[in-house]
């Protein structure tokens, strides 16, 4: 077994790649699902408006205990559907 002993400055430059390389992750650019939370701040509109969209069938949604979950994927086909030139 090879035992390699770094610096903390070696360390610290490797944190940073790791980070950089998770960046795109976190900031929900590969993000599949959005919650009713994110919808609404999305779409500026009110959790009764989301709500009738989902009971109306407009907007399907997926449930996951109490969560809510849009396809981010539909929803989008959804809005070019319905785009208004």
């Amino acid at each position: 077994m090879n035992l390699e002993i770094i610096t903390r400055e070696e360390f610290n430059s490797f944190k940073q790649e790791v980070l950089e390389a998770l960046k795109p992750i976190s900031t929900g650019q590969n993000k599949q699902f959005l919650r009713s939370r994110e919808m609404r701040e999305m779409f500026n509109i009110s959790a009764g408006t989301l709500q009738n969209m989902r009971i109306n069938g407009t907007l399907p949604y997926s449930k996951v205990g109490t969560t809510i979950l849009y396809d981010y994927d539909v929803v989008l086909a959804i809005l070019k559907e319905n785009r208004v030139n």
